[in-house]
This record gives C-alpha cells, sequence and structure tokens, in this order.
C-alpha cells in the first residue's frame, strides 16, 4: 500500500489551542486553521548526528504530505525539532521545552535510551504522547522489574514503534549461534542503558544455547583507543565479538581488532547498524548487526516513502529509523484525528485524549502494522540481521524472535 493511500485511510492532525481562518484555499476554506506541532528529539549534531538527521527529516516528510494533501481540512502541520547531542542533559531540557509549548500535542523521538529516561517523566506528567522510533531498552515500557516477570508500564504518555531488546539481543544471539556457527564471544557493551541492556540481554540467550562467554568488558561510549581490549580478545580465544553500544565506538573497535590481525566477525545491534560505520571502519566486511523490522527497501508500503524522501532532496540518508520515524508521525497524527473527529481538539485536555487516542491506533504504515501493546510496545517484532559486504550493509537473515 502507498503512502498516499494510507493517508487516506488514516492520517489525522493534531492542533494548537488558538485557531485562526484559514486564507490557503485547502479543501475546507470555511473551516477555521488550527496550526499544528509534532516535536522532534534526536541527535541533530555530533557523533550520532546521521541517525537523528535522518530521523528529523522523516518526520518532516510526514508533515509536509499532510499539508500537501489537506488531509486534514483547516489544520496546518509543523515540526519543532529539537537537538539532545545524544545526552540525557539536553533532552530533559528539550523536553521541558516542548511541553510548554501549547501546540505541540506529540513527539517523536528520542534515539538513544538513556535519554527517553530523562525525558519520560516530564512528558507522562503534562499528558503529551512520545513516540520513539529507536528505543529498545526494555524497561522504558515493562519497569525495572521485567526480566524477572514482573512488568509493569511506567509511563500511559510513552510508545515506540521499535522493537525492544528483550527479542533482538536474543534474536543476534540465536543467529550467532545456530546460523554462524559461533561458539565463543567476547562481550563489550559501552554502559548506557542501551548497549548495557542490549548486552545482557544478547548474553542470556547465547550462554542458554550452550555458547561461551569467553571474556567480557566495558568501554565508554567516547573512548576510541582501544588497545588494551585488543588484547584481550586476541588472547581469549573468541570467534566473535558482541558489542552492545553505537557505530561512533564500534566502527574503531572493530577497525583496530582487524589491524590487530583478528580476523572475526563483530556484531552489534541497530544502534551500530549505520552507513556511518562503514565510512569509519574500512575493514568492516563481515561485520553482523541487527535491526528493528524487515528492511525497508524491500516493503511494498516502503516504496512510496522512499520516492518521497528522494524526492525531497535531504542530503542526509534516512537511515535505520527513517520508516519507523515516518511512522511515529503518523500515529500521533491519527491520533489527533480521533480527538478532532469528537470534536475535541480544542480542549483542555486535547493532549491527554491524543495520547489515550494513540494506544488504540492500528493502520497500514511505511514499515508495516503500526499497532501497540499494553505496554505502548509495537506489535511488530520483526527483526533483520544485516553483514557488511562491498561496503554496504546487505540482508543476511530476516525473522522473527521465537522465545
Amino acid at each position: 500500500m502507498s503512502i498516499a493511500v494510507i493517508g487516506a485511510l488514516s492520517l489525522s492532525a493534531c492542533g494548537s489551542r488558538g485557531e485562526k481562518k484559514d486564507s490557503a484555499g485547502g479543501k475546507d476554506n470555511n473551516a477555521a486553521t488550527t496550526t499544528v506541532v509534532i516535536g522532534v528529539d534526536a541527535p541533530l549534531s555530533g557523533d550520532l548526528s546521521a541517525l537523528g538527521l535522518g530521523i528529523r527529516n522523516s518526520v518532516e516528510l510526514a508533515v509536509k504530505k499532510a499539508n500537501s494533501t489537506n488531509e486534514v481540512p483547516g489544520v496546518k502541520f509543523e515540526i519543532k525539532a529539537l537537538d539532545d547531542t545524544g545526552k540525557p542533559a539536553p533532552g530533559q531540557q528539550n523536553a521541558t521545552q516542548l511541553t510548554a509549548d501549547d501546540k505541540v500535542l506529540g513527539v517523536v523521538g528520542p534515539l538513544n535510551s538513556s535519554v527517553a529516561q530523562s525525558m519520560q517523566q516530564i512528558f507522562d506528567d503534562k499528558n503529551l504522547v512520545e513516540i520513539s522510533p529507536a528505543n529498545t531498552g526494555v524497561a522504558l515500557s515493562q519497569g525495572e522489574k521485567w526480566a524477572s516477570g514482573d512488568k509493569k508500564r511506567p509511563f500511559k504518555s510513552y510508545f515506540r514503534t521499535a522493537t525492544t531488546d528483550a527479542v533482538q539481543g536474543p534474536f543476534a544471539a540465536q543467529y550467532l549461534y545456530t546460523d554462524a556457527k559461533k561458539t565463543k564471544v567476547f562481550l563489550i557493551d559501552d554502559q548506557k542503558t542501551y548497549g548495557a541492556g542490549l548486552a545482557a540481554t544478547f548474553k542470556s540467550e547465547f550462554t542458554k544455547l550452550g555458547g561461551t562467554i569467553v571474556g567480557a568488558q566495558h568501554v565508554n561510549p567516547d573512548d576510541r583507543d582501544f588497545a588494551a581490549i585488543v588484547t584481550q580478545v586476541k588472547s581469549s580465544g573468541a570467534d566473535a565479538v558482541y558489542y552492545g553500544g553505537e557505530y561512533p565506538a564500534a566502527g574503531p573497535l572493530s577497525l583496530q581488532l582487524k589491524d590487530a590481525g583478528v580476523a572475526i566477525p563483530v556484531m552489534g545491534g541497530d544502534g551500530m547498524q549505520s552507513g556511518d560505520y562503514i565510512k569509519l571502519n574500512p575493514k568492516s566486511q563481515g561485520d553482523l548487526a541487527t535491526a528493528v523490522g524487515l528492511p525497508v527497501e524491500s516493503l511494498p508500503t516502503a516504496k512510496q516513502f522512499i520516492d518521497d524522501y528522494k524526492a525531497a532532496g535531504y542530503k542526509d540518508a534516512y537511515e535505520t529509523y527513517g520508516g519507523y520515524s515516518y511512522d511515529s508521525a503518523w500515529a500521533i497524527i491519527q491520533g489527533v484525528k480521533k480527538v478532532k473527529a469528537d470534536g475535541k481538539l480544542g480542549d483542555s485536555k486535547a493532549r491527554e485524549l491524543v495520547r489515550d487516542a494513540v494506544q488504540g491506533v492500528s493502520f497500514d504504515g511505511v514499515t508495516g502494522k503500526v499497532s501497540f501493546d499494553e505496554f505502548g510496545d509495537t506489535t511488530n517484532k520483526q527483526l533483520t540481521v544485516y553483514t557488511v559486504k562491498d561496503s554496504k550493509w546487505a540482508v543476511e537473515k530476516s525473522g522473527t524472535f521465537k522465545g
């Protein structure tokens, strides 16, 4: 299904408290015009900006589509994109800024699970719906005790279109052990919420399958000299490295391993699966990464999105989370459409109503079926393993984790 068709079925609007007469000559010239803002929080500068800019551009594309087709007569969409640089403190400040703007009825972002932790309470206190296209830390939606089976949703306003590390880490472990026949792994993580959580879920499944963790180390996200760890990996007998973290450190780590003659694959999660990883590591051939969902380029539902993105002339790629960002914006828009249909878009509780409406959204999006479970997690549990071939990420295997 094309984006145009999806839009006709499910696109909606979110609005500000104030209204003014429409002079733009839309489909309904007699309707009042409501200025609508969808917030975006992502790293628009710094090491992770390749992913962040793809998120921002994809949300902007959804907004442009809504405006150009006048899908919601009398509503004009805008975005308000703020830079968190991939760090919790700026993210927290951005959350405060976005909640203070009455025109903002939904936010797409952030990229990092650690940033989300700093924002969730602020958004929830103001009933402002937040949908991340990228967060995979399980506790964000299921509570800190989720691993023991005690799952409790901490914040009603938090949703995500990306699946969680509860399935991503084990999916990687199953591939590495069963498909790639790797039995001895050296485990490394960057100590951040995302990286540490991903490594932990990988380890649990890998050892359950019969694999051995022959060594483990922690690094800092800003580290670029891994000489000590390279020595440890080399002497460990590992036939693979699993890295819980993101591409700015993963790229140099893998390159230094290869330069030292450690010719084993480095595998990571969706935070590693970026074109910039390959730019940082010209010897990345054979390295592996999982990413949420199926490859966007293979989905018929994504063709219009890809075409529209190219036509828009963005100099930055939509990257791993582009389709999920578009769908996150679409979910907010669809939730607000219901509120508008009920005649309550200008209500003082509009944000709360939008939040509740998003819980029930269900539509065919860029990345497939978009809907949320009782925790605000996506119902789409599909994942893909990629490998570097000929200086590009190539699909190795797609599937659904079976626990």
